[in-house]
């Protein structure tokens, strides 16, 4: 199968070339091609990903020339392959990959997965890779941090399994790949005297469409003429480009018509930049008239990763390794009180939740009442009850208390079902957690929500607030009170209230991929990123018991985000100590001190010692991943 030469007409085009996992991204064409030399150059896909200069050089200096040029290479295209979390509380691993593999053969799928070749790739251990150890498993990298190799007919056997696998690594038993393939080569066939016709989309609409979507109505910029409902166009994108002000546009109005010349938007830029090939579901006057619904089906693409969207709902949950990685890593246990800071969407919450078996509780808290809710639907899909979904901003997660006699107060008060939230009946659910006195001592209590109460028992209800209501009884419940409730607000927890708290911070996202325009994030930007995760890591800190445990996350390849934040955690906090992680297969942490923001910015990283005990994943690393790390934190007596 390797090296396999395959050809497929749909919708006159032709598709040729090696299918293979590469990061070469020159398109090979067929010799047979009546396009010019020049349209095969331009029309393929080989983006270059443009960073702010002053970023840019940072990154240089903290990950050295090649590796970042590597970095931003890998992150220009998808990982080549989709990671499923499979609800074991529902269902078997077994029995989701049978019903995954009839999915695959119905969607008409499995001629693309079965026709890919892994192109074999020896890692070798320098001073990028931190020394990783190697192994190949079912066309995946297995990296050991010492590089200890698994059994050599295993691996064997592993490399020659199906399109849909099990995860190698120890640990992770709930979870499924599922490969894809990619990059392909497409070659557009014109009639005589006929341009190529096609539509640009927005970057977030071809970042999206490069990880299995479909092309929608509010992604569309412009498209040719003359295109009618059926017909096949290319696939382009338009990135930002530099403004006049010295900023970043697309500087294109929405609706324009492409003439197929070099008066057409972005007509130089595009070059290299398109991502495969679809079908019009609207003429060209509808698709710039609807306001939603897929304006072009995708048939064939330039990478092809099965999608499983609405697919098996409540029994899989799509998901990037490392975010599967760090649910583990936080090791919950049956009948602990957990808490997620920043929780949307809530694939980490629910997988918490999967690992302590649904017992105990898991509050996810969240600043966007919209997100509070998806959180909740998400619970409900999965039947999960042990999740409790709130309204707060992180950096507000800890109530202030004036004295240690009112937390000792306060803690021994009545059922947390006393407290209603705002004209809803529902609350905390009457369940006891343990949590410590201010002073470390273990004592029984409630979880104070001090959510905010809006009872109206023996207040004034005005005019505007009666009217309300009865609207609200006359009209029946709306979205925000259907199925799953509605988004309930907190005032916030009680210092030491929780066993463990995982805070997966937001931040720059410069290690989500595929990207195609990176030049947004300025160094000021960065910096105040790394400000405001070090305030709620000072909220994190406070709301974990002695003995507990924090994990911190990001989805950023910046130092200044990771490294720099354990740097200040374990200066700030001399009770923290740097935990070992199970699951380990990321790489280590970088290690340095004095690393300066173009000189602007002096920031310290870690020690070899602690670098061993975090973990990084490195998108251009053979495990494939997007750029993530991980911290983890026992904390001691306060």
């Amino acid at each position: 199968m390797r090296g396999r030469e395959w050809r497929r007409l749909r919708g006159g085009f032709r598709i040729s070339g090696r299918c293979h996992f590469s990061k070469n991204k020159l398109l090979n064409m067929d010799s047979s091609s009546s396009s010019s030399f020049s349209e095969a150059q331009r029309y393929c896909y080989n983006p270059t990903l443009r960073w702010n200069s002053e970023v840019e050089e940072y990154f240089i200096k903290a990950y050295g020339a090649d590796h970042f040029s590597q970095i931003s290479e890998a992150l220009t295209r998808p990982s080549c392959y989709s990671c499923i979390r499979v609800n074991i509380l529902k269902c078997t691993t077994d029995t989701i990959m049978e019903k995954l593999k009839r999915l695959i053969v119905e969607e008409g799928i499995v001629d693309d997965l079965d026709h890919m070749s892994l192109e074999e790739t020896a890692y070798e251990g320098d001073e990028n890779n931190e020394g990783l150890g190697k192994e190949k498993l079912n066309g995946f990298l297995k990296i050991s941090p010492k590089g200890t190799p698994e059994d050599e007919e295993k691996s064997m056997e592993m490399l020659t399994g199906p399109s849909i696998c099990k995860c190698p690594f120890s640990g992770l038993e709930n979870v499924l790949f599922v490969k894809g393939s990619g990059p392909h080569s497409i070659q557009y066939r014109r009639q005589p005297n006929e341009s190529i016709k096609e539509v640009i989309v927005s970057r977030k609409c071809a970042e999206a469409v490069l990880r299995g979507a479909q092309i929608f109505v509010p992604g569309l910029l412009a498209c040719s003429a003359h295109v009618e409902k059926g017909d096949v166009v290319a696939v382009s994108v338009a990135t930002e480009q530099p403004g006049a002000g010295g900023g970043w546009s697309v500087d294109l109005t929405r609706g324009i018509v492409l003439q197929g010349s070099q008066t057409d938007p972005q007509y130089l830029e595009r070059k290299c930049m398109y991502i495969g090939q679809g079908i019009t579901q609207f003429s060209r006057a509808g698709m710039f008239r609807a306001s939603k619904g897929i304006a072009v089906e995708m048939t064939d693409r330039v990478y092809k990763l099965p999608s499983f969207h609405n697919l098996l709902g409540g029994e899989i949950f799509l998901q990037n390794l490392p975010s599967i990685v760090a649910a583990h890593v936080l090791e919950p246990q049956e009948g602990e009180q957990i808490l997620d800071m920043c929780a949307a969407p809530g694939g980490k919450t629910t997988a918490i939740a999967m690992l302590m078996r649904d017992k105990g509780i898991v509050v996810a808290v969240d600043r966007s009442h919209n997100k509070v809710m998806d959180i909740k639907k998400m619970a409900a899909e999965m039947d999960l009850t042990c999740i409790k979904a709130y309204r707060l901003d992180a950096l507000k997660s800890v109530r202030q208390i004036s004295n240690a006699t009112d937390v000792a107060e306060t803690n021994l008060e009545h059922d947390i079902s006393d407290t209603t939230v705002g004209n809803s009946s529902s609350n905390l659910g009457n369940v006891d957690l343990h949590s410590p006195n201010m002073d470390g001592s273990k004592i029984d209590l409630k979880l104070i929500s001090n959510v905010l109460s809006s009872s109206s028992n023996g207040l004034y209800i005005s005019k505007t607030e009666s009217r309300k209501s009865t609207q609200r009884m006359r009209n029946g419940p709306g979205r925000n009170h259907s199925i799953v409730g509605r988004a309930e607000n907190s005032n916030g927890f009680l210092p030491n209230a929780f066993d463990r708290v995982l805070l997966d911070a937001p931040c720059s996202a410069l290690g989500l991929r595929p990207r195609l325009f990176a030049a947004e994030e300025t160094i000021e930007s960065l910096q105040a990123h790394a400000r405001y995760q070090r305030r709620m890591f000072d909220q994190a800190v406070q709301l974990v018991r002695p003995g507990g445990v924090v994990v911190y996350s990001t989805c950023t390849i910046n130092p200044g985000e990771n490294e720099a934040l354990v740097r200040y955690a374990l200066d700030t906090y001399k009770f923290l100590t740097l935990a070992p992680q199970k699951p380990r297969i990321g790489g280590p942490g970088l290690v340095g001190k004095g690393k300066m923001f173009c000189g602007k910015h002096a920031e310290a990283w870690l020690t070899q010692s602690e670098a061993e005990l975090v973990q990084r994943f490195d998108p251009s690393a053979s495990l494939d991943t997007i750029g993530f790390f991980i911290a983890k934190f026992n904390v001691g007596p306060k």
